[in-house]
């Protein structure tokens, strides 16, 4: 019925729905760019200055953004309206309906998909973790252990989560450890930035991301581990991306007798170590200490973050290895992932 009453209003206001998207776009733009100046925000967005003032002008009138020496950024007014305003803007482009296609689909219970690409829209990734965060903060409770995985966009996520103490006893963690990748994408780092934002604390894990059967067994003897591995494998709730199974194995430095065995087993997916196949088969796990994919069965809450048309097949084959009850992920990807689906 929902989407009757938006065809309906299409159909006697066409130009109705460009300008609610464009001036979403901007609202959500100064949300994560703001304070920011108006030729800096015009570079953001690829418009010029001109056609960007007009739009900040009206929304300014309105009282959904505010100017300071530093640039322009959202009023109280402002941030409080835009959830409402994505929400509305999801159900008039259609979103709403394709997020439960998707959730059918998939057989997810939560799908948000927000506007674009993150394959070829940056801002779309910054998106995708706002997003993710705000339905992270409404799904947290009070003791809960959170664990996270490493990655763009679950960082994404983590400089996107307004700062709050609603929540008493939060912990935070590292799915498992990440040393040897880009730092500000590691887990621990994710894990300490999401802590402070949520106003929890956070624990670490400095172990390598790979290791060798040896150092497995001898760290699992590690006083330092032992301590830290129970809390871990309790959390009660998980945050990951979802990754391409050959693009995270070359990132992780995989030998060519690993590749090879990747090729051969076809592995499309890559989550908490664990490598799958388009049916959400394990084809291949790493030597890690961390979350196990044993644990997730015992984890309340498994919120999934990925977006991009090339994510798509890797977002199925994860859906059907274990539970996912939320999953935030962009056009790009919804879309790809219907028709194949159609296609099948």
């Amino acid at each position: 019925m929902e989407n009757l009453h938006w065809t309906a209003v299409r159909r006697v206001v066409p130009e109705l729905m460009d300008v609610l998207q464009r001036r979403l776009r901007v609202l959500q733009r100064v949300h994560l760019l703001g304070p920011i100046g108006r030729r800096a925000l015009a570079q953001a967005m690829h418009q010029s200055e001109r056609t960007l003032r007009a739009e900040l002008d009206v929304l300014r009138q309105q009282g959904l953004l505010i100017s300071s020496a530093a640039g322009v950024s959202l009023s109280e007014e402002g941030s409080a309206l835009l959830a409402e305003l994505e929400a509305v803007a999801a159900a008039a482009a259609g979103r709403a309906d394709l997020a439960r296609t998707l959730s059918q689909i998939l057989e997810i219970p939560n799908v948000l998909i927000i506007e674009g690409d993150s394959d070829t829209e940056p801002w779309v990734k910054e998106q995708l973790g706002l997003q993710a965060a705000q339905y992270l903060q409404n799904a947290v409770e009070d003791h809960d252990v959170i664990a996270v995985t490493g990655g763009t966009t679950v960082a994404a996520l983590a400089r996107n989560m307004p700062e709050s103490n609603a929540r008493h006893g939060l912990r935070v963690v590292p799915a498992r450890g990440g040393v040897g990748e880009t730092v500000a994408y590691q887990a621990n780092t994710i894990a300490a930035m999401l802590a402070d934002r949520l106003g929890g604390t956070s624990l670490m894990l400095h172990v390598p991301d790979r290791l060798s059967p040896g150092a497995f067994e001898q760290l699992l003897e590690d006083p330092y581990i032992q301590q830290r591995l129970p809390i871990i494998r309790s959390s009660t709730v998980v945050v990951h991306g979802i990754g391409d199974a050959l693009k995270m194995a070359r990132r992780r430095q995989a030998s060519a007798e690993e590749m090879a065995q990747l090729e051969r087993d076809k592995a499309v997916a890559e989550a908490f170590g664990y490598y799958f196949d388009e049916h959400g088969q394990v084809v291949y796990s790493m030597k890690t200490l961390g979350l196990r994919l044993s644990d997730i069965s015992h984890v309340r809450f498994v919120l999934a973050v990925a977006g991009g048309k090339a994510k798509a097949t890797a977002i199925v084959s994860a859906a059907k290895a274990y539970r996912i009850d939320a999953l935030v992920t962009d056009e790009g990807a919804a879309n790809r992932l219907v028709q194949q689906y159609s296609h099948a």
